[in-house]
Formats: C-alpha cells, sequence, structure tokens
C-alpha cells in the first residue's frame, strides 16, 4: 500500500511536470479527431507513456531505497564515514550540486573500509558534508551501506544534543562530540528505539541506564575549551576546495581567494 500511494504521488508528479502529453490528447480529441492533428495524438500519447514510465522508474527506485533502509536498520550497524574528499561532478540536480565523496567508515563490527559515494550537496546537507563527519548504516557482512543524514546531523553538531539527567537536576550539552553521541545513537539503535528529536527514556530503563553512563562519562572528559586557533593555510585551503566543490562559491571567487592564501604564505 506505501509503494502504490509512493506510486500515485510520484505519477502526479512527472505528470504535473510533462503536463503537455495529457494537454495534447485532450486537444487532440476536444478537436472531434481530426485526422489533420494526428500527430497531437501520437506525440501527446508518447509523452505521457514516457511520464508512466519515468514515474515507474522513480518509485521503484524509493521503493528499493526503503527497503534497503529498512533492512539496514534491522540487521546493520550504525558507523562513522569521515569524508576525507570532496570532489566536482559538474552535474547538478534540481539545482543543486551532486559531489562525489571520498569516506573512511569504521564502526562496531566491521573491518574499517574506504569507499566513494555520490550525494546531492543540498542546503541542509552541505554543513554536514563540510564537517567531514556522517553517520551510515552497513551491512557488517556485504560493507553495503547508506548514509543516514538524520542522524548525520547530531553527530556533526548540525542539531543539539542535550541530554537531562532527573537524578542529577543537571542537563548535559554534548552537542559536537562524535564519539559519546556515535556510543548514545547505537545505544538506541540495540534497544530498538527509533531516533527522533527528544526521546524520552523513562520507559525503558536499561537504555535510559546506559545513557546516562555515557552522557555522564562524557561530561567529565569534556576539557576546557581553549582559545580558537587561527587555521592554518592548508586548512584555509582545504575549507576552500570543499565551497568550491560543493558550489559554494564561483570558480573567480574560487581563484581570488586561493590566490590570497598563497600570497599570505
Amino acid at each position: 500500500m506505501a509503494t502504490f500511494w509512493r506510486y500515485v504521488k510520484t505519477q502526479l508528479f512527472v505528470l504535473l511536470c510533462g503536463i503537455v502529453g495529457p494537454i495534447f490528447l485532450v486537444a487532440y480529441f476536444a478537436l472531434g479527431a481530426d485526422p489533420t492533428m494526428k500527430w497531437m495524438f501520437w506525440t501527446g500519447l508518447l509523452i505521457t507513456a514516457a511520464d508512466v514510465l519515468i514515474a515507474l522508474a522513480i518509485t521503484g527506485f524509493g521503493a528499493r531505497s526503503a527497503a534497503k533502509k529498512q533492512a539496514l536498520e534491522a540487521t546493520g550497524v550504525l558507523a562513522l564515514a569521515q569524508v576525507v574528499g570532496i570532489h566536482e561532478t559538474n552535474t547538478r540536480i534540481n539545482d543543486q550540486p551532486l559531489v562525489k565523496l571520498d569516506l573512511q567508515v569504521s564502526g562496531p563490527g566491521i573491518t574499517p573500509f574506504a569507499t566513494q559515494d555520490q550525494v546531492v550537496a543540498s542546503v541542509s546537507r552541505l554543513p554536514m558534508i563540510t564537517s567531514r563527519k556522517l553517520v551510515a548504516l552497513v551491512d557488517p557482512v556485504t560493507n553495503d551501506y547508506q548514509i543516514d543524514w538524520q542522524r548525520s546531523a547530531l553527530v556533526s553538531g548540525m542539531m543539539p544534543a542535550s541530554f537531562t539527567i532527573g537524578e542529577d537536576d543537571r542537563t548535559y550539552d554534548l552537542t559536537g562530540q562524535t564519539e559519546p553521541l556515535m556510543e548514545i545513537l547505537q545505544v538506541l539503535k540495540s534497544h530498538g528505539i527509533g531516533f527522533d528529536s527528544t526521546i524520552d527514556l523513562r520507559s525503558n530503563p536499561a537504555a535510559r541506564q546506559q545513557v546516562q553512563a555515557v552522557v555522564r562519562r562524557a561530561a567529565v572528559q569534556v576539557p576546557p575549551a581553549a582559545p580558537a586557533a587561527e587555521p592554518t593555510a592548508a586548512q584555509r585551503l582545504q575549507q576552500l576546495e570543499t565551497l568550491h566543490a560543493t558550489g559554494a562559491i564561483t570558480d573567480a571567487e574560487y581563484a581570488a581567494k586561493r590566490q590570497e592564501i598563497i600570497a599570505d604564505l
């Protein structure tokens, strides 16, 4: 049923984008199926058939992606996917750049491996990509994986991570602390607790105790905040490369800024 409604929504979207086909068919029959307008019938029929095939293809891809995500949620492990390289593809999807990521994936129960993935660097995903810390669901047998953008938002620091422990009468802020947040996400997954913006663990004492232990340990291990250091030239160049690869700056801006950084050496 979910696949059927996904198809209906996709078909409506495709027909809206390719409305020319149905318009040609309606116009042809409204004119009384005039033989001189036969081209309008065949053109409208071909465009409409193409619309239906595109909708079926998009629906099939969406259904396969959803099934893969469901299977990985059930049997996969949560791993950290470090972005070690970002490359342009000179392709845009819905006016958003498609970039190629070099990933180094590691996590409990899997042998670390390197891989590449192409993702759309949308406005919401760009901060996660540039933070270079993503979360992936990985099949420990095949190393098949899927990037989890919702969990990535938490681990990359794009989403606040506050934990309130009633016994301590205190709220702990772990925003941006990759290791404890990954550990907490793994605890939640092991207990079958879905990830949402707000989670109440009072009904699950075992998971609550494990999460509290991670939070308290992380709070103790946090070093005093040090003054922010000026980024090195290499770091500035890396940031510039990322901005250029994701389409955030133009070629001219990239060339000018690169020359400015090199001139400061």
